[in-house]
C-alpha cells in the first residue's frame, strides 16, 4: 500500500471516530427531544417538551408547599394500597428517588471480590439488610456495559472496597463504556487519544 493510501485511511478512520459518537449522540438526543415533545401533540415544535417541564415544576412546588402536601400523601398511600399498580408505583419511585430524590444512589463506587483474581466495579444501594437477616451482607448493583440495565447482588461485607479517589459518575461512565474509557491521576475520566 502506498503512502498516500494509508493516509488516507488513518485520516478516514480519524475523522470516524469523531463523527460517529457526534452523529449518535445528536441523533438519540433528536429522538429523545421529539418523543417527549410528541407526548403533548401541539403542532409548535417544542411546545409540548415546554408545558410537560412547565407541569412537573408546578407539580414538585405544590408537592412542596405545607398546604398541598398532605393531598400527595393521601394519593401515594391509594397508590401503595392498589395491587400491581403497588408494585409498577414504589419501583419507579425508588428508581427515580436514586437518580434525582433526597436519597441519592449510586454515590459509592466499589470494587467487589469475585475471585482470587476477578473483580467488579458496581455501587453500593443498601448497606444493611439486617431486614433479611443477613448483617454480614451488603446489596451491590452491577451496571451493565454499553447498556442502561444491570444486576443486584448481595455479597459479603469483607469482598467489598469502597473506592475513595473517584468520582461515583466516573466510575459509571468506565462501567457503561465497557472499560474503555480512561481514568487519569485525580480519578476523573479523561477523554481518549
Amino acid at each position: 500500500m502506498s503512502f498516500t493510501t494509508k493516509r488516507f485511511i488513518s485520516y478516514f478512520f480519524r475523522g470516524l471516530l469523531f463523527v460517529v459518537p457526534v452523529a449518535l449522540t445528536i441523533y438519540v438526543i433528536v429522538l429523545v427531544l421529539k418523543f417527549l415533545d410528541g407526548i403533548i401533540p401541539i403542532p409548535i415544535p417544542g411546545l409540548g417538551i415546554l408545558i410537560m417541564l412547565s407541569f412537573i415544576t408546578f407539580m414538585g412546588f405544590l408537592a412542596s408547599i405545607f398546604i398541598t402536601r398532605p393531598l400527595f400523601d393521601i394519593f401515594e398511600k391509594w397508590m401503595f394500597k392498589v395491587p400491581l399498580v403497588n408494585i409498577l408505583y414504589t419501583s419507579i419511585k425508588d428508581l427515580m428517588s436514586a437518580f434525582v430524590g433526597d436519597k441519592k444512589k449510586f454515590n459509592i463506587p466499589v470494587i467487589v471480590k469475585l475471585s482470587n483474581n476477578m473483580y467488579r466495579l458496581g455501587f453500593i444501594t443498601q448497606d444493611n439488610l439486617i431486614v433479611l437477616q443477613e448483617e454480614s451482607l451488603v446489596a451491590i448493583y452491577f451496571p451493565h456495559s454499553y447498556n442502561f440495565s444491570g444486576n443486584l447482588y448481595l455479597v459479603p461485607r469483607e469482598n467489598v472496597r469502597v473506592l475513595e479517589n473517584v468520582k461515583s459518575s466516573d466510575v459509571m461512565k468506565f462501567i457503561v463504556s465497557g472499560g474503555v474509557s480512561k481514568f487519569g491521576d485525580n480519578g476523573d475520566i479523561i477523554e481518549p487519544e
